[in-house]
Protein backbone atom coordinates (compact mmCIF):
# COMPACT_ATOMS: atom_id res chain seq x y z
CA UNK A 1 0.00 0.00 0.00
CA UNK A 2 1.39 3.47 -1.07
CA UNK A 3 1.69 6.18 2.02
CA UNK A 4 3.09 9.79 1.52
CA UNK A 5 5.19 11.22 4.39
CA UNK A 6 4.87 14.80 3.57
CA UNK A 7 7.05 17.53 5.40
CA UNK A 8 6.59 21.18 5.19
CA UNK A 9 9.67 23.22 5.70
CA UNK A 10 12.98 22.74 3.44
CA UNK A 11 15.11 24.06 6.62
CA UNK A 12 17.48 22.44 9.27
CA UNK A 13 14.93 19.98 10.83
CA UNK A 14 12.70 19.36 8.09
CA UNK A 15 15.38 19.04 5.46
CA UNK A 16 17.50 16.89 8.35
CA UNK A 17 14.50 14.59 9.38
CA UNK A 18 14.21 13.56 5.02
CA UNK A 19 17.62 12.73 5.24
CA UNK A 20 17.34 10.19 7.77
CA UNK A 21 14.37 8.62 6.25
CA UNK A 22 15.81 5.18 5.86
CA UNK A 23 14.62 1.90 5.77
CA UNK A 24 11.30 2.92 4.58
CA UNK A 25 9.40 0.11 3.25
CA UNK A 26 8.92 -0.22 -0.54
CA UNK A 27 6.04 2.50 -1.80
CA UNK A 28 6.31 4.60 0.90
CA UNK A 29 7.36 8.31 -0.21
CA UNK A 30 8.76 11.39 1.12
CA UNK A 31 8.17 14.70 0.20
CA UNK A 32 9.39 18.42 1.47
CA UNK A 33 7.03 21.29 0.83
CA UNK A 34 9.44 24.47 0.76
CA UNK A 35 7.77 27.81 0.15
CA UNK A 36 10.33 29.47 -1.35
CA UNK A 37 12.43 28.55 -3.95
CA UNK A 38 15.52 27.06 -2.31
CA UNK A 39 15.83 24.98 0.57
CA UNK A 40 18.35 25.44 3.66
CA UNK A 41 18.67 29.13 3.36
CA UNK A 42 19.58 29.56 7.25
CA UNK A 43 22.07 27.14 6.93
CA UNK A 44 24.03 28.89 4.18
CA UNK A 45 23.97 32.20 5.88
CA UNK A 46 24.31 31.20 9.51
CA UNK A 47 28.07 31.35 11.35
CA UNK A 48 28.98 34.00 8.65
CA UNK A 49 28.85 31.65 5.80
CA UNK A 50 30.67 28.91 8.01
CA UNK A 51 27.75 27.05 9.35
CA UNK A 52 27.87 26.70 13.32
CA UNK A 53 26.78 23.20 13.08
CA UNK A 54 26.76 22.37 16.96
CA UNK A 55 28.50 22.49 20.10
CA UNK A 56 31.25 20.13 21.64
CA UNK A 57 28.65 20.58 24.87
CA UNK A 58 27.77 16.88 24.93
CA UNK A 59 26.91 16.78 28.95
CA UNK A 60 23.06 17.21 28.84
CA UNK A 61 21.91 18.89 32.57
CA UNK A 62 24.79 21.30 30.80
CA UNK A 63 23.26 21.51 27.60
CA UNK A 64 20.13 22.23 28.09
CA UNK A 65 20.84 25.38 30.16
CA UNK A 66 21.79 27.34 26.95
CA UNK A 67 17.88 27.30 25.57
CA UNK A 68 16.10 30.17 27.59
CA UNK A 69 12.65 28.15 26.31
CA UNK A 70 12.25 24.00 26.17
CA UNK A 71 15.23 23.43 28.92
CA UNK A 72 12.72 20.49 30.33
CA UNK A 73 11.39 19.32 27.33
CA UNK A 74 14.70 19.00 25.33
CA UNK A 75 16.50 16.49 28.24
CA UNK A 76 14.35 13.79 26.59
CA UNK A 77 15.13 14.78 23.36
CA UNK A 78 19.35 15.25 23.64
CA UNK A 79 19.52 12.02 25.33
CA UNK A 80 18.01 9.99 22.23
CA UNK A 81 19.93 12.09 19.80
CA UNK A 82 22.80 14.98 21.16
CA UNK A 83 25.59 16.67 19.89
CA UNK A 84 28.01 14.04 19.96
CA UNK A 85 25.33 12.15 17.75
CA UNK A 86 25.07 15.03 15.05
CA UNK A 87 28.81 15.35 15.10
CA UNK A 88 29.07 11.77 14.46
CA UNK A 89 26.18 11.36 11.74
CA UNK A 90 27.67 14.07 9.41
CA UNK A 91 31.02 12.75 10.07
CA UNK A 92 30.23 9.19 9.11
CA UNK A 93 29.11 10.68 5.93
CA UNK A 94 32.33 11.94 4.90
CA UNK A 95 32.22 15.83 6.85
CA UNK A 96 35.22 16.44 8.17
CA UNK A 97 34.50 18.67 11.68
CA UNK A 98 36.39 21.04 13.68
CA UNK A 99 35.85 22.19 17.26
CA UNK A 100 36.44 25.56 17.95
CA UNK A 101 38.23 26.98 21.57
CA UNK A 102 35.15 28.27 22.27
CA UNK A 103 32.82 25.09 22.04
CA UNK A 104 31.57 25.97 18.80
CA UNK A 105 31.56 23.27 15.87
CA UNK A 106 32.01 23.81 12.16
CA UNK A 107 32.85 21.95 9.20
CA UNK A 108 36.55 22.15 8.10
CA UNK A 109 35.87 23.86 5.16
CA UNK A 110 34.94 26.59 7.17
CA UNK A 111 31.69 26.54 4.36
CA UNK A 112 28.19 26.04 5.11
CA UNK A 113 27.70 24.50 1.66
CA UNK A 114 29.43 21.40 2.96
CA UNK A 115 26.64 20.68 5.06
CA UNK A 116 24.16 21.60 2.98
CA UNK A 117 25.15 19.12 0.12
CA UNK A 118 25.72 16.51 2.68
CA UNK A 119 22.06 17.27 3.62
CA UNK A 120 20.93 17.15 -0.03
CA UNK A 121 22.95 13.70 -0.87
CA UNK A 122 21.67 11.62 1.43
CA UNK A 123 18.07 13.21 0.95
CA UNK A 124 18.56 12.00 -2.80
CA UNK A 125 20.26 8.78 -2.57
CA UNK A 126 16.63 7.90 -0.52
CA UNK A 127 14.56 9.28 -3.21
CA UNK A 128 13.28 12.46 -0.82
CA UNK A 129 10.82 14.76 -3.57
CA UNK A 130 11.42 18.78 -3.36
CA UNK A 131 8.42 20.49 -4.00
CA UNK A 132 9.80 24.32 -4.27
CA UNK A 133 7.13 27.28 -4.29
CA UNK A 134 4.19 25.18 -2.04
CA UNK A 135 3.35 27.38 0.66
CA UNK A 136 0.69 25.29 2.96
CA UNK A 137 -2.34 27.77 4.05
CA UNK A 138 -4.65 25.21 5.76
CA UNK A 139 -4.29 21.43 7.33
CA UNK A 140 -7.59 19.35 7.65
CA UNK A 141 -7.62 15.99 8.93
CA UNK A 142 -9.16 13.65 6.99
CA UNK A 143 -9.77 10.39 8.74
CA UNK A 144 -6.13 9.09 9.22
CA UNK A 145 -5.06 11.49 6.58
CA UNK A 146 -4.00 15.22 6.77
CA UNK A 147 -5.16 17.24 3.58
CA UNK A 148 -2.85 20.40 2.92
CA UNK A 149 -3.99 22.85 0.78
CA UNK A 150 -1.23 25.15 -0.70
CA UNK A 151 -1.43 28.54 -2.09
CA UNK A 152 -1.94 27.72 -5.52
CA UNK A 153 -4.47 25.94 -4.98
CA UNK A 154 -2.79 22.41 -4.83
CA UNK A 155 -4.20 19.97 -2.49
CA UNK A 156 -2.40 17.37 -1.06
CA UNK A 157 -2.67 14.26 1.16
CA UNK A 158 0.00 12.67 3.32
CA UNK A 159 -0.29 9.80 5.78
CA UNK A 160 2.29 10.70 8.52
CA UNK A 161 2.61 15.07 8.32
CA UNK A 162 6.00 16.70 10.01
CA UNK A 163 5.92 20.40 10.36
CA UNK A 164 9.37 22.09 10.33
CA UNK A 165 8.22 25.62 9.21
CA UNK A 166 10.77 27.62 11.68
CA UNK A 167 10.16 30.57 13.43
CA UNK A 168 8.44 33.60 12.44
CA UNK A 169 8.02 37.13 14.01
CA UNK A 170 4.61 37.61 13.81
CA UNK A 171 1.37 35.67 15.22
CA UNK A 172 -0.36 35.69 11.88
CA UNK A 173 2.01 33.58 10.59
CA UNK A 174 0.65 30.41 12.51
CA UNK A 175 -2.79 31.09 11.71
CA UNK A 176 -3.16 27.47 9.72
CA UNK A 177 -1.97 25.80 13.13
CA UNK A 178 -4.21 27.52 15.45
CA UNK A 179 -7.09 26.72 12.77
CA UNK A 180 -5.92 23.20 13.21
CA UNK A 181 -6.06 23.04 16.66
CA UNK A 182 -2.55 23.60 17.96
CA UNK A 183 -1.86 25.92 20.32
CA UNK A 184 0.41 29.07 20.30
CA UNK A 185 2.94 30.38 22.59
CA UNK A 186 3.16 34.70 21.18
CA UNK A 187 6.25 34.54 18.69
CA UNK A 188 9.03 37.23 19.80
CA UNK A 189 11.94 38.34 18.49
CA UNK A 190 15.25 36.28 20.60
CA UNK A 191 18.54 37.03 19.88
CA UNK A 192 19.11 40.99 19.34
CA UNK A 193 21.75 43.58 20.23
CA UNK A 194 20.63 46.79 22.25
CA UNK A 195 20.47 50.29 20.36
CA UNK A 196 22.00 53.12 23.02
CA UNK A 197 21.00 56.49 20.53
CA UNK A 198 23.42 58.96 21.86
CA UNK A 199 25.98 56.66 22.63
CA UNK A 200 28.49 58.23 24.71
CA UNK A 201 31.25 55.07 23.66
CA UNK A 202 30.46 55.41 19.67
CA UNK A 203 33.69 56.71 19.26
CA UNK A 204 35.13 53.15 20.41
CA UNK A 205 32.64 51.08 17.85
CA UNK A 206 34.63 47.96 17.48
CA UNK A 207 36.06 47.83 20.82
CA UNK A 208 35.84 44.61 22.87
CA UNK A 209 35.72 43.47 26.53
CA UNK A 210 36.17 39.59 27.24
CA UNK A 211 34.13 38.91 30.01
CA UNK A 212 31.05 42.06 31.12
CA UNK A 213 28.53 41.99 32.80
CA UNK A 214 25.09 42.98 31.45
CA UNK A 215 22.21 43.39 33.49
CA UNK A 216 18.47 44.92 33.28
CA UNK A 217 17.74 47.94 35.77
CA UNK A 218 15.36 47.21 38.57
CA UNK A 219 15.25 43.08 37.70
CA UNK A 220 17.40 40.09 38.43
CA UNK A 221 17.88 39.65 34.71
CA UNK A 222 21.85 39.50 33.85
CA UNK A 223 24.65 37.73 32.02
CA UNK A 224 28.02 37.86 31.40
CA UNK A 225 30.26 37.53 28.52
CA UNK A 226 32.46 39.26 25.65
CA UNK A 227 30.56 42.16 25.30
CA UNK A 228 31.47 44.71 21.91
CA UNK A 229 30.83 48.12 21.61
CA UNK A 230 29.60 48.92 18.16
CA UNK A 231 28.38 52.33 16.29
CA UNK A 232 24.72 51.64 17.67
CA UNK A 233 24.86 50.68 20.81
CA UNK A 234 26.36 47.14 22.73
CA UNK A 235 26.24 43.38 21.13
CA UNK A 236 28.74 40.71 21.92
CA UNK A 237 27.43 36.96 23.54
CA UNK A 238 26.71 39.12 27.19
CA UNK A 239 23.72 40.77 25.11
CA UNK A 240 22.51 38.58 22.76
CA UNK A 241 22.49 36.02 25.47
CA UNK A 242 20.45 38.65 28.04
CA UNK A 243 18.20 39.17 24.81
CA UNK A 244 17.22 36.01 24.59
CA UNK A 245 16.38 34.88 28.57
CA UNK A 246 14.73 38.71 28.65
CA UNK A 247 12.81 38.24 25.77
CA UNK A 248 9.61 38.43 26.77
CA UNK A 249 10.30 41.02 29.46
CA UNK A 250 12.28 43.05 26.65
CA UNK A 251 9.15 42.94 24.63
CA UNK A 252 6.92 44.28 27.26
CA UNK A 253 8.87 46.97 27.79
CA UNK A 254 8.67 48.04 24.04
CA UNK A 255 12.53 47.55 24.02
CA UNK A 256 13.14 50.69 26.15
CA UNK A 257 14.81 49.98 29.20
CA UNK A 258 17.79 50.92 31.15
CA UNK A 259 20.71 48.78 31.34
CA UNK A 260 24.11 48.57 33.78
CA UNK A 261 27.23 47.19 31.95
CA UNK A 262 30.12 46.33 34.42
CA UNK A 263 32.71 46.15 32.34
CA UNK A 264 34.68 42.73 34.01
CA UNK A 265 32.37 40.60 35.50
CA UNK A 266 34.69 39.48 38.26
CA UNK A 267 34.78 43.29 39.79
CA UNK A 268 32.69 44.49 42.65
CA UNK A 269 32.16 47.88 43.71
CA UNK A 270 34.24 47.26 46.81
CA UNK A 271 36.85 46.03 44.99
CA UNK A 272 37.38 49.05 42.52
CA UNK A 273 37.03 51.37 45.39
CA UNK A 274 39.81 49.36 47.06
CA UNK A 275 41.99 49.53 43.75
CA UNK A 276 41.61 53.10 43.44
CA UNK A 277 42.34 54.29 46.93
CA UNK A 278 45.59 52.13 46.55
CA UNK A 279 46.31 53.95 43.65
CA UNK A 280 45.98 57.25 45.28
CA UNK A 281 48.65 56.47 47.70
CA UNK A 282 50.92 53.76 45.64
CA UNK A 283 50.41 55.63 42.68
CA UNK A 284 50.01 59.35 43.48
CA UNK A 285 52.53 61.10 41.36
CA UNK A 286 52.06 58.58 37.85
CA UNK A 287 48.71 59.93 35.55
CA UNK A 288 45.85 58.18 35.99
CA UNK A 289 45.09 57.76 32.26
CA UNK A 290 48.18 55.80 32.24
CA UNK A 291 47.22 53.26 34.78
CA UNK A 292 43.89 51.50 32.92
CA UNK A 293 42.84 48.79 35.00
CA UNK A 294 42.89 45.21 32.67
CA UNK A 295 40.96 44.12 30.79
CA UNK A 296 39.38 47.93 29.69
CA UNK A 297 41.98 49.07 26.60
CA UNK A 298 43.43 52.50 26.68
CA UNK A 299 40.56 53.84 24.53
CA UNK A 300 37.95 52.45 26.80
CA UNK A 301 39.87 53.82 30.01
CA UNK A 302 40.09 57.20 28.64
CA UNK A 303 36.70 57.05 27.93
CA UNK A 304 35.65 56.29 31.38
CA UNK A 305 37.94 58.77 32.72
CA UNK A 306 36.63 61.45 31.00
CA UNK A 307 32.47 60.46 31.13
CA UNK A 308 33.91 61.00 35.16
CA UNK A 309 35.19 64.21 34.35
CA UNK A 310 38.25 63.29 35.10
CA UNK A 311 41.44 64.99 33.37
CA UNK A 312 43.64 62.55 31.31
CA UNK A 313 46.54 64.38 32.70
CA UNK A 314 45.46 64.57 36.56
CA UNK A 315 47.52 62.36 38.68
CA UNK A 316 45.95 59.59 41.10
CA UNK A 317 46.79 61.70 44.32
CA UNK A 318 44.91 64.91 42.75
CA UNK A 319 41.33 63.06 42.33
CA UNK A 320 38.98 64.67 44.11
CA UNK A 321 36.84 61.69 45.76
CA UNK A 322 33.31 62.92 43.68
CA UNK A 323 34.92 62.52 40.70
CA UNK A 324 36.58 59.11 42.19
CA UNK A 325 32.77 58.08 42.57
CA UNK A 326 31.83 58.55 39.45
CA UNK A 327 34.89 56.53 37.56
CA UNK A 328 34.04 53.67 40.15
CA UNK A 329 30.19 53.94 39.20
CA UNK A 330 31.31 53.60 35.37
CA UNK A 331 33.57 50.78 35.81
CA UNK A 332 30.88 49.10 37.99
CA UNK A 333 27.54 50.23 37.41
CA UNK A 334 27.66 52.37 33.87
CA UNK A 335 23.85 53.25 33.50
CA UNK A 336 22.77 52.84 29.73
CA UNK A 337 19.50 54.00 27.90
CA UNK A 338 18.46 51.76 25.64
CA UNK A 339 15.73 52.18 22.94
CA UNK A 340 15.29 49.11 20.25
CA UNK A 341 16.75 46.40 19.41
CA UNK A 342 18.88 45.17 15.60
CA UNK A 343 18.71 41.60 14.71
CA UNK A 344 21.65 40.00 15.22
CA UNK A 345 23.18 39.75 11.56
CA UNK A 346 21.25 37.07 9.50
CA UNK A 347 20.57 34.90 12.60
CA UNK A 348 17.12 36.08 13.89
CA UNK A 349 15.80 33.42 15.92
CA UNK A 350 11.86 33.62 17.45
CA UNK A 351 10.92 32.97 21.00
CA UNK A 352 7.56 31.55 20.74
CA UNK A 353 5.78 29.16 18.46
CA UNK A 354 3.65 25.86 19.27
CA UNK A 355 3.57 25.69 22.51
CA UNK A 356 5.85 22.60 23.93
CA UNK A 357 2.85 20.92 25.88
CA UNK A 358 1.30 20.19 22.07
CA UNK A 359 4.44 17.82 21.45
CA UNK A 360 5.87 14.33 22.85
CA UNK A 361 9.49 15.12 22.82
CA UNK A 362 10.37 11.62 23.30
CA UNK A 363 9.05 10.98 19.64
CA UNK A 364 7.95 14.76 18.23
CA UNK A 365 5.00 13.81 17.81
CA UNK A 366 1.70 16.30 18.42
CA UNK A 367 -0.34 15.06 21.70
CA UNK A 368 -3.54 15.80 20.16
CA UNK A 369 -2.89 14.40 16.48
CA UNK A 370 -1.74 10.85 15.58
CA UNK A 371 0.99 10.88 12.78
CA UNK A 372 1.31 14.60 13.38
CA UNK A 373 4.84 15.49 13.98
CA UNK A 374 6.82 19.06 15.05
CA UNK A 375 10.28 20.17 14.99
CA UNK A 376 12.73 22.56 15.06
CA UNK A 377 12.05 26.70 15.73
CA UNK A 378 8.42 25.84 15.18
CA UNK A 379 8.27 24.72 18.61
CA UNK A 380 8.50 27.26 21.34
CA UNK A 381 11.99 26.48 21.75
CA UNK A 382 15.10 28.65 21.18
CA UNK A 383 18.85 28.76 22.45
CA UNK A 384 21.26 31.35 22.47
CA UNK A 385 24.32 31.59 20.12
CA UNK A 386 26.68 28.46 19.65
CA UNK A 387 24.84 26.31 17.51
CA UNK A 388 22.18 25.45 20.00
CA UNK A 389 19.55 26.36 17.48
CA UNK A 390 20.83 23.66 15.05
CA UNK A 391 21.19 21.33 17.64
CA UNK A 392 17.44 21.27 18.45
CA UNK A 393 16.53 21.38 14.65
CA UNK A 394 18.77 18.24 13.71
CA UNK A 395 17.37 16.52 16.80
CA UNK A 396 14.18 16.81 16.44
CA UNK A 397 14.53 16.05 13.13
CA UNK A 398 16.19 13.10 13.88
CA UNK A 399 13.45 11.52 16.15
CA UNK A 400 10.60 12.00 14.26
CA UNK A 401 11.85 10.54 11.15
CA UNK A 402 12.71 7.37 13.44
CA UNK A 403 9.76 7.57 14.69
CA UNK A 404 7.67 7.85 11.21
CA UNK A 405 9.66 5.03 9.96
CA UNK A 406 9.18 2.80 12.59
CA UNK A 407 5.57 2.97 12.23
CA UNK A 408 5.74 2.70 8.74
CA UNK A 409 7.66 -0.60 9.02
CA UNK A 410 5.58 -2.02 11.72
Amino acid sequence: MSRNIVIVGGGAAGYFAAANMDGLPAGVSVTILEKSNKTLSKVKVSGGGRCNVTTSTDQVGALVKHYPRGEKQLRNLFKAFGPEQVRAWFEQRGVALKTEPDGRVFPASNDSQTIIDCLRNEAQRLGVKVQYGAAVQAIEKVGAQYELLLANGEKLMADYLLLATGGHPKAAAYSWLTDLGLEIEAPLPSLFTFNIPDFPLVSLSGTAVPNAEVKIAGTKLSHDGPLLITHWGISGPAVLKLSAYAARELAGKDYQFQVLVKWDASWNEDLIRNWVADNRSSQAKKKISNSPLKPLTQRLWAALLEMAGVDGEMRWADLPKKMANKLINSMVSMDLTVKGKTTFKEEFVTAGGVKCGEVDFKTMQSRKFEHLYIAGELLDVDGVTGGYNFQNAWSGGYVAARDIVSKCQG
